[in-house]
């Protein structure tokens, strides 16, 4: 490999073809598929996109990639490289609208590009990203488990699991010291949760601390405010974050505007 990866970027670059059968498995691939992809890194996803998909937006920040993705990728000319941050990316001012998103996710950006794009990119409406394994745990976790948190809700939410594979190390340059997983879900028609995830993320913004004490310390409500919001839900005053279900949480949050 020519190009070493850049630690403080999440790089682990995909070298190993044989899981690209199962990520097309996964994301269900069209002929007629706009496709997002995040971090194409050495073009090796990137190229397997772009034979069976109308277009590939691939969005990669490191431009010291430039020569080995352009080279990978040789004349397809379905593929636009957008050279930017995938955070600082707005989904809906690409041309055309991208209605998958499909990708090895760099390891620092996975989770809050997940949320932002079920949150903010209205266009796409099924996911198929590699993760640390335990990233793709707590996105469909259940309540009162350790990996249950904020995403969980936020993409329990606004998703419905389609499927998810276990991936070795071995599968990436350099081998990650973690196991990875694809894993695979689609949005949930008129799902929202603009309204809802202040109060998510303020109720486990501090995990040993009650919900009612958590949201009060985001200012979004005094404790007494939520402890009467979670008692007009059948909830006790003293009840933590997770143990909260997923819609308990957009109940309460319509609770504290009533």
């Amino acid at each position: 490999m020519s190009v070493e990866p850049k630690k403080a970027l999440g790089q682990h670059f995909l070298v190993d073809e044989n899981i690209l059968r199962v990520i097309g498995r996964l994301a269900d691939l069209d002929p007629n598929d706009v496709v997002l992809e995040v971090g194409p890194g050495l073009g090796t996803l990137t190229r397997y996109l772009a034979d069976r998909v109308s277009v590939v937006h691939a969005i990669e920040l490191d431009r010291s990639l430039e020569h080995e993705l352009v080279a990978a990728l040789g004349d397809r000319d379905n593929v636009a490289v957008h050279w930017l941050d995938a955070l600082d990316l707005d989904v809906d001012e690409l041309r055309p609208s991208p209605t998958k998103l499909v990708a090895n996710l760099p390891y620092n950006i996975a989770t809050p590009l997940v949320v932002e794009t079920l949150e903010h990119a209205g266009s796409l409406a099924r996911w198929c990203v590699m993760v640390q394994r335990e990233v793709a745990d707590r996105f469909f976790a259940r309540r009162r488990t350790k990996a249950y948190g904020a995403v969980s809700v936020l993409v329990q939410l606004t998703a419905r699991k389609l499927g998810s594979h276990r991936v070795s190390p071995a599968v990436f340059r350099p081998r990650p010291r973690v196991e990875s997983a694809l894993v695979a879900f689609e949005r949930k028609q008129g799902a929202s949760i603009a309204r809802v995830r202040p109060v998510v993320e303020a109720a486990f913004a501090h995990r040993r601390k009650t919900a009612a004490n958590s949201i009060a310390l985001a200012g979004l409500a005094s404790r007494a405010e939520v402890e009467r919001a979670l008692a007009s839900l059948g909830r006790e005053k003293g009840v933590r974050a997770e143990e909260l279900s997923p819609e308990d949480f957009v109940r309460l949050q319509q609770a504290l505007l009533a």
